[in-house]
């Protein structure tokens, strides 16, 4: 066989690549059904299927707990049930592992607690900013304490929150449901302008459970109600890039057929 320079061999595209393909679930779906299902009225169980049983997932969970919600363990293939009851002051800090997501909108449902709480995470995620996040909620009303400025830790007390209409820098699907949940968990209106559309799964999930959302030309109203989230179940769809690479060899080969299902196509 002719060999490439450096002794690389050429790729035989003459190979067949077929099958089914399921990828895990999404990440960012599973945030967020853990953290909305969390805030459920406290009648029944959220029952999730598909959840993605990563390590940042993982952390979400943890923190949920320790806030006094009730979680069955996160496996692959597990259906997840989750008792939502009233969030409470946790006995210890909140560690995040290595998941800015969980951090960040952590910090949206802490907003409207009136309680306590610190926040902490691995090395890394120490480096990564968080103003994003919270110059928008202190704006609201929330009280938050830098410990080594833009960044973990940081100690958060929520409590009497107020209405805020906040355009954001950039688009930032995290910043935005973060606001969200502070609204929710405060009871008070946001609005939310964007300089361009971000995903909008937290839009999506808000409106499947009722509230009041309302989306006009990249901006997000939102106006919370008497009525509370309810228990909700959800198949969480599978996560697209996770097939890249099968995908890139069926494109490739001369012989390629592959379904990829269940798969999420929010923007």
């Amino acid at each position: 066989m002719a060999r490439a320079r450096g002794g690389v061999a050429p790729q035989d595209r003459r190979v067949n690549v077929s099958g089914v393909v399921r990828p895990p679930g999404d990440k960012s779906i599973s945030h967020r059904a853990l953290l909305v299902s969390a805030l459920a009225g406290g009648r029944g169980t959220s029952e999730f299927t598909g959840l993605l049983a990563g390590e940042d997932v993982k952390s979400t969970a943890r923190v949920l707990r320790q806030l006094g919600v009730e979680i069955s363990t996160l496996r692959d293939g597990a259906t997840v049930a989750v008792r939502a009851k009233r969030l409470t002051s946790p006995a210890s800090r909140l560690h995040c592992g290595n998941s800015g997501t969980t951090a960040r909108l952590l910090l949206g449902v802490l907003a409207g607690q009136r309680f306590q709480a610190r926040l902490t995470g691995d090395a890394s995620l120490r480096r990564r900013p968080m103003r994003r996040v919270t110059e928008p909620l202190r704006a609201m009303g929330a009280e938050i304490r830098e410990e080594r400025g833009d960044s973990l830790p940081l100690s958060i007390r929520g409590g009497r929150l107020h209405p805020v209409s906040y355009t954001t820098p950039v688009a930032s699907a995290q910043v935005k449901s973060a606001l969200l949940l502070a609204a929710l968990t405060g009871n008070v209106a946001v609005t939310i302008r964007e300089p361009y559309r971000s995903r909008d799964h937290t839009e999506r999930l808000f409106v499947h459970l009722g509230l009041d959302l309302r989306e006009r030309q990249s901006v997000i109203s939102f106006q919370p109600s008497a009525q509370r989230v309810p228990p909700f179940h959800l198949a969480v769809p599978g996560d697209a890039s996770s097939a890249a690479f099968l995908v890139a060899a069926a494109a490739l080969a001369e012989r390629g057929e592959l379904l990829v299902e269940n798969v999420g196509v929010n923007p």
